[in-house]
């Protein structure tokens, strides 16, 4: 599958243009040396991390570092670094596959890696001057020292370019000094080194500055306390206090007030790699569940013959195969063009930052859609072990609370929802996204006469594209009318957004779903991936549920009178299957597959 031999979609493109299953990386693409990576990060979780599960539940925050130390010794603390800083230089399907099976263990590590090796490390790599990072990079990505990404301030939150920490020049001009308060910082109790974003004099956009930390000569720096939190309770989170901090101007990350465009190509990155670490947290969860279900007997009865039970175990099984299909996916799409760009002339900082930048909405999407499974799943997880999930002897109570905060940082989920839309409705205004076009169609649509021969849905999976073609109208239909209505004043009217993006949403993880099994089936036959084609079946006649529901919310608040009546004629038509899938079958057979399997198996 050579990236010249298909055509590129660009980000948001899913939504009016057909891909082909041929043109997806699936996870079942891996290559022999991602096999290899995956098999020793898997062995190191194991050994590393999950043997020693009680130390970071007991807040063994030194355990913590020293697990990230090893980590470093491996290698895969620099997976996504250039070889010439000391890293591995692997590409970008590559990185999330580490983030993804190092990070199940426990969110306590989780989070150290994700803010060492995302926020804490990447910007330098992809903003740095050579200087900077000839001098840090090296120590970061071998674990020497370790990163810290302070941006959140008491004041700032969701609105992060609203933050009051100062940087003032000195009168010599070679040094600025930086005064102000951050909070919610991961990794502040074992950094050697900060990305501190702080305001110059009243510019409009902060600015990055790399700080160094020394304990022994602390700079003006003073911690707070380790923060006592609901989950990742081994990760350091403390508040982080600068007082007349010195930095040499030569620290400066990228130019002035650039700071803001730093702080969100390094969320868009965090984003995706979220995801990635909130997979095999779900494939653990599926299997600590089903092997308790298999020897928990009630009646007699093993709890997994239990239709009720089947039925949460078919839905985590199902959530879990959208989300590894979609986050490949979009990994696969962001490596092909940042080997486009860089085939093209581009450095590798300039690739890698555009190649991100462009699949942003599907970043977005990605993170919300996973974070919200994997809690899910963890909440299942405890109802599957009854009393038992409830107390802290068995591991669903720390994967509960540890899967919380995936809805919170990295931006909230609901200031992503907003994002994916908005970022849409810009690329269509730029050009990149042609939505007016097939917008306009729908509506000449709405306004013919339907079809009313029986298609031919001989083919697998036929009528299942088919009503995903549908769903993309569903979305042309809702968000063209809306913002026809409120042209640039639509992000004024945030539940609106959120019901489009959660169309948006469906649609990706869906199809993503849908065209993973379509390729397997093609190239290991249908038999072979039978409950593979149920799960993608399953999991697109949920998503046609949430579109229909957020479609009808969207149209009777907007719209009224005839264009009422005839949008949601249009919903009913465009959520309507031909032939309903055996919903009930379904989840039998994938739960029949994960109980005798007794894991997560595919």
């Amino acid at each position: 599958m050579e990236t010249k031999d298909k055509e590129l979609l660009r980000g948001g493109q899913f939504l009016v243009k057909e891909t082909k299953c041929e043109d997806v990386f699936t996870p079942e693409d891996f290559s022999e040396e991602q096999k290899m990576m995956k098999e020793a990060v898997m062995e190191f979780n194991e050994r590393e991390i999950i043997a020693h599960k009680a130390r970071f539940e007991a807040k063994d925050f030194a355990f913590t570092e020293e697990v990230m130390r090893k980590a470093g010794e491996l290698g895969f603390l620099g997976v996504a670094v250039p070889e010439a800083y000391g890293g591995l230089d692997m590409g970008f399907v590559s990185t999330l596959l580490v983030c993804d099976y190092i990070s199940s263990g426990t969110g306590s590590f989780s989070t150290a890696f994700g803010a060492h090796t995302g926020i804490g490390t990447m910007p330098i790599t992809l903003y740095g001057t050579e200087e900077q990072k000839q001098k840090y990079v090296p120590k970061l990505a071998t674990g020497e020292w370790f990163g810290a990404y302070c941006l959140t301030e008491p004041g700032a939150g969701s609105d992060a370019n609203s933050g009051k920490t100062t940087a003032t020049l000195s009168e010599d001009g070679k040094s600025y000094k930086i005064n102000g308060q951050k909070m919610w910082i991961s990794n502040a109790g074992f950094c050697r080194l900060m990305i501190v974003f702080a305001r110059i004099e009243n510019d409009k956009n902060i600015t990055g500055f790399i700080v160094e930390y020394d304990k022994d000569n602390p700079n003006g720096i003073t911690l707070g306390e380790e923060e006592h939190k609901l989950g990742i309770r081994a990760s350091s989170t403390r508040q982080v206090f600068f007082n007349d901090t010195v930095v040499p101007v030569e620290n400066m990350l990228a130019g002035r007030g650039e700071g803001f465009k730093i702080a969100m190509n390094a969320l868009n990155v965090g984003r995706i790699k979220l995801a990635g670490a909130c997979l095999d947290s779900q494939r653990r969860i599926l299997t600590t569940a089903v092997q308790y279900a298999n020897e928990r007997k009630q009646f007699n009865t093993p709890i997994a013959d239990f239709g009720a039970i089947k039925y949460k175990l078919a839905e985590m099984a199902a959530s879990a195969y959208a989300g590894e299909s979609a986050t490949y996916r979009a990994a696969k799409n962001i490596e092909d063009r940042i080997a486009l760009r860089v085939a093209a002339g581009n450095s590798h900082q300039e690739a890698e930052l555009k190649g991100v930048e462009e699949y942003a909405i599907e970043c977005s999407i990605l993170k919300v859609a996973v974070s919200e499974d994997v809690q899910n799943c963890a909440d299942e997880g405890i109802q599957i072990f009854g009393g038992m999930g409830f107390s802290e002897e068995t591991p669903m109570e720390a994967a509960w609370r540890d899967a919380r905060i995936a809805r919170i940082y990295e931006g909230t989920n609901e200031i992503n929802r907003m994002l994916s839309v908005g970022m849409l409705v810009k690329k269509a205004m730029k050009g990149h996204v042609d939505l007016l076009g097939p917008a306009t169609k729908v509506q000449e649509e709405l306004m013919g006469i339907p079809s009313f021969e029986t298609p031919d849905y001989s083919e697998l999976f036929s009528e299942e594209k088919e009503m995903i073609a549908k769903l993309k109208k569903v979305f042309l239909m809702v968000a063209g009318a809306a913002v026809q209505k409120f042209g640039p004043d639509l992000e004024e009217h945030q539940q609106l957004l959120i019901a489009a993006s959660d169309i948006l949403i469906e649609i990706y993880m869906a199809e993503s779903a849908i065209l993973r099994a379509e390729k397997n089936a093609k190239r290991f036959g249908e038999d072979a991936q039978a409950v593979q084609i149920a799960m993608a079946k399953l999991y697109l006649y949920n998503a046609v549920s949430i579109v229909e529901k957020n479609g009808k919310e969207s149209i009777i608040s907007f719209a009224e009178g005839d264009e009422q009546r005839m949008l949601l004629m249009g919903l009913k038509r465009f959520v309507k299957y031909t032939n309903y899938p055996d919903i009930v079958d379904l989840r039998i057979a994938i739960a029949e597959k994960v109980k005798a399997e007794n894991k997560y198996c595919f």
